[in-house]
């Protein structure tokens, strides 16, 4: 069993810090492509106690963040239809649509219902024969598998009025794509470990390969991530020394192996296949997403249910689009703390925990200085 406040030592943690101050001798930048991360970051705050010329950058890494603003539209107009019952995630509740929210939405009356699991979605649609229950898949690898079994579950059970709205993304893609943006100055990814004990560490592999792109899975402790670190300018000083390529590394063994899970993958398999999805305000990744397989498409919302989404209208002033492609902080946006806040947000990344903005207005605002 590992001694959790053993992760959380003062003495060792300063001591992984110092290492990283010799290691800094030039600009390096590192992004998170986790959410969990991000908060971990600012909540510890461990910026402020690393050299400035290490940068770390957030990126895509919260789902509730990057699900296009169309596709709220379209959770917004299901939840209107007469007959439904929606069912989602918390933290999808308050994310902004073009005109309203599915908060809003709830309260002019739509049966909208906060769920922890997808399962309670299928003993709703069980007591409510007279209503098509629809849950709404958001989430990367770490949440599909759950919404994956109770597809299979309701196959089984023959509950026909049960269907997903999949608005699912997947990681190692996007970070190929944002390996691949013209002049991007990324040195390292500090790897989800959530995801990643789904996909496994291996799944990284193309994108170290490939991107000459170091790639460390990450777990989220101070010592996690101080670690991690430590392991990423690592390679980040072979690399420049052109010793070696860029590699996988795997920080957070203690909960991800290389292959992953071999029956959560098998069961994504089975459900879903891989398709081109759109990112809110970075544009559509080819491969980034999951469908329905033919075998289960009778679950898929859009099949049973056609509603009209007019052509989205974004916030203006908004940059949440660039703050998850890593290129600004969330202070740099001119609505941050003022007109944008988690009690009256603008944009995605204000809204989720596990947003940008929402980390840097709860633990970093005194601290913009430093970040």
């Amino acid at each position: 069993m590992i001694d959790q406040e053993a992760l959380r030592s003062e003495p060792a943690a300063h001591a992984l810090v110092e290492r990283i101050e010799t290691m800094v001798t030039e600009p390096v930048s590192l992004m998170e492509v986790c959410g969990t991360h991000t908060v971990a970051i600012s909540r510890f705050g461990l910026r402020s106690m690393l050299p400035s010329d290490l940068r770390l950058l957030s990126g895509p890494g919260c789902p509730v963040c990057v699900t296009p603003l169309v596709e709220i539209d379209r959770a917004i107009a299901v939840a209107r239809t007469p007959g439904i019952i929606l069912t989602t995630f918390g933290d999808m509740m308050r994310v902004p649509g073009s005109k309203s929210s599915l908060e809003a939405e709830r309260a002019e009356g739509a049966d909208v219902r906060i769920l922890y699991s997808p399962l309670e979605a299928l003993e709703i649609a069980e007591g409510n024969k007279d209503h098509e229950v629809v849950f709404v898949g958001v989430g990367f690898e770490t949440t599909s598998p759950t919404v994956a079994a109770s597809v299979v579950e309701a196959d089984r059970r023959g509950i026909a009025n049960f269907s997903v709205l999949p608005f699912f993304k997947t990681v190692p893609t996007a970070l190929d794509m944002l390996a691949a943006l013209p002049g991007r100055a990324l040195d390292g990814f500090i790897c989800p470990g959530h995801v990643s004990t789904i996909i496994g560490s291996d799944a990284y592999g193309p994108v170290a390969r490939d991107r000459n792109l170091p790639c460390v899975v990450v777990g989220f402790e101070p010592l996690d991530i101080l670690a991690g670190l430590v392991m990423l300018l690592e390679q980040v000083r072979a690399i420049r020394d052109r010793s070696e390529h860029a590699r996988v590394e795997n920080q957070y063994a203690r909960a991800v192996t290389p292959e992953g899970n071999r029956a959560a993958q098998a069961l994504l398999a089975d459900v879903f296949e891989e398709c081109d999805a759109e990112w809110r305000e970075i544009g559509t990744i080819p491969g980034s997403g999951y469908e329905f397989s033919e075998r289960y498409s009778s679950f898929d919302t859009r099949q049973r249910l056609s509603v009209d989404v007019p052509p989205p209208a974004g916030p203006t002033g908004c940059i949440c689009g660039e703050i998850m492609l890593g290129l600004k902080l969330p202070t740099d946006c001119p609505l941050f703390a003022g007109r944008c806040t988690p009690r009256d947000p603008v944009g995605p990344c204000m809204v989720s925990t596990e947003g940008s903005c929402a980390a840097f207005y709860k633990y970093d605002r005194g601290n913009s200085s430093e970040v």
